[in-house]
């Protein structure tokens, strides 16, 4: 997928998160590697998905780390697919879509809520700041800027900062 990559987004990390994870079929096996699933037969019978597709997603996911191929059965030899800690990392970008999704049904057309497994009850997941606790999903609050390792062409995008983006008066 990096051809997909413009040669200015190469350093964004959107960009290459998408890089790693944006493929429909990846991100429902990582909600499936989520659920437990580890096995390769588990995620084919669950997703329906094709034996050359599932064989070269899991390959990816391996290889960008999020995946650990592991042996769990010795004659013949069959292996599980297991999260990393990169891998589990991803969780709550998995909850936060899920919940964007669910956010535009009615509760009765929702298919798959989050609950908390200690009492059973729905929660609301939302991205906070971890200093302050404050919500981050308002654009005027929280924009984007250049980073310290920020290339010039990247300074560029944010020089002006987020006044720039703010509509005329």
């Amino acid at each position: 997928m990096a051809n997909r990559i413009r040669l200015e987004d190469r350093e964004c990390p959107l960009s290459t998160t998408v890089q790693h994870v944006g493929e429909w079929w990846t991100l429902l096996l990582l909600h499936d590697a989520f659920d437990g699933y580890t096995r390769f037969d588990q995620f084919q019978e669950n997703l329906g998905i094709s034996s050359s597709m599932l064989t070269a997603r899991l390959r990816s996911l391996v290889a960008d780390g999020l995946l650990e191929r592991r042996p769990y059965q010795a004659n013949p030899v069959r292996h599980e697919y297991v999260l990393t800690g990169l891998g589990r990392s991803l969780r709550p970008v998995i909850v936060a879509l899920a919940a964007w999704g669910n956010a535009r049904l009615a509760p009765a057309e929702r298919s798959m809520v989050l609950v908390d497994a200690r009492t059973g009850e729905e929660v609301e997941p939302v991205v906070v700041d971890a200093a302050t606790g404050r919500r981050l999903d308002d654009c005027d609050a929280y924009v984007f800027t250049s980073g310290p390792a920020a290339s010039p062409a990247m300074r560029a995008r944010y020089a002006e900062g987020p006044q720039a983006l703010a509509p005329a008066e």
